[in-house]
């Protein structure tokens, strides 16, 4: 059978690859004194708020489970564009979001609504692999710009500038980062976008982490700037809903209807038991939660960055959001013998039963010394993960 070339450009989620030897390993070791620590994937532990859950069953019940417009229910548009306006003090219009089956699906309906065969996409080196890949998809290629800690480990203006080229169509950004858990500086992304317009290109900002900021500074949504960003949003990360499918995107009047063309026609709308559930995110019982969460992963990030740091795994940036952080192996690799942060992580699993991420996912600028450790387990599993890798280091 012949593959497409398309699919051929997909490098392998070595996320997921990682996940599944850990889980093979997890099974054999899940009776023993020293059972598998996953701190691999970026999945919350926490579940469905009780007043989503409930929805979602009345919505079952009910009957509740037909097709909606392909852009989501009117209610829970109107419910996020009021959220928007309570929790970061921005008037997004409901009739710009479009509600989508997960981040991911929204990512790939802007870039098939915005990209060309050809066109090239600036974002940051490291970045989440399955951004590029979106970028693949629709035929256009991933320019890939090395960072360094000392900006974030993000884009600067200067870099946009000096990488836009005939083909450049615009900028996917995060911020939050995954695998950095560091957010553009808003003045810095204010000066990003400028240059962005003066080309006429598109700004493209994933933000599912930004309502998991632990840092008022950096925690703005890039839809203050104007009219023109396209955001990028998730019910799955900060709103706990994994497994649901559940996204949203903020786009131009303008653009609306071009990417429910393509959603009516590739998804033709979001889960309905999903976006009926998720009306009840955003009562104010439902918050409450969500936010005693938000402190709860800014105290296991308190904890566990400086604890990685006293083990001689350099954190160069504090996470300001969202739950990694992004750790320099390569001084443990020396000691240890090990080539890279693949055979270190590697090494982590069969030696301290701790599931970790090596960078090699996440780009090829210097990630082959880095790893994404994923603090969204909960406190015990972090001090048993440091009590392990103290032991496995020593």
């Amino acid at each position: 059978m012949q593959i497409s070339r398309r699919a051929e450009k997909i490098e392998p989620f070595y996320v997921m690859e990682v996940a599944k030897a850990a889980s093979d390993l997890g099974r054999s070791v899940a009776h023993t004194d020293a059972p598998m620590v996953f701190l691999n994937i970026g999945e919350p532990d926490f579940t469905a708020a009780p007043l989503v859950q409930a929805a979602a069953q009345r919505a079952i019940s009910l009957g509740h489970s037909q097709y909606t417009q392909a852009t989501g229910l009117p209610a829970l548009r109107e419910r996020i564009s009021d959220w928007y306006a309570s929790r970061f003090g921005v008037n997004v219009p409901a009739s710009r979001i479009v509600v989508t089956a997960g981040a991911s699906a929204a990512l790939q309906l802007a870039c098939l609504a915005l990209i060309d065969a050809g066109d090239e996409v600036l974002m940051p080196d490291p970045s989440y692999p399955c951004n590029r890949h979106f970028v693949s998809a629709a035929d256009g290629r991933a320019v890939l710009i090395p960072t360094t800690a000392a900006q974030r480990f993000q884009l600067s203006a200067d870099q946009v500038q000096a990488a836009w080229g005939p083909k450049t169509r615009g900028v996917l950004l995060a911020s939050p980062s995954n695998p950095t858990g560091s957010s553009i500086d808003p003045d810095e992304l204010r000066r990003i976008h400028a240059v962005v317009q003066a080309h006429g290109g598109v700004t493209m900002v994933d933000e599912i982490y930004l309502p998991l900021s632990f840092d008022a500074h950096y925690g703005q949504t890039a839809l203050a700037l104007d009219d023109s960003v396209i955001s990028i949003n998730s019910f799955s990360k900060y709103f706990n809903m994994t497994g649901w499918r559940l996204g949203w995107m903020v786009v131009s009047e303008a653009l609306v209807p071009v990417i429910e063309r393509l959603a009516q026609n590739l998804f033709i709308c979001p889960s309905t038991i999903a976006q009926h559930a998720a009306l009840a995110c955003f009562e104010p019982e439902s918050i409450a939660l969500y936010e005693t969460r938000r402190a709860e992963f800014k105290a296991r990030r308190d904890y566990f960055v400086p604890a990685l740091q006293s083990l001689g795994l350099d954190v160069p940036v504090a996470p300001d959001g969202a739950f990694y952080a992004w750790a320099d192996c390569s001084a443990a690799c020396a000691r240890l013998g090990l080539k890279d942060s693949w055979d270190f992580s590697f090494a982590v699993m069969q030696q301290a039963h701790v599931a970790i991420t090596p960078g090699r996912d996440f780009g090829t600028d210097l990630t082959a010394q880095f790893v994404r450790f994923s603090t969204a387990s909960s406190m015990e599993q972090l001090h048993t993960a440091i009590a392990r890798l103290r032991n496995m280091l020593a």
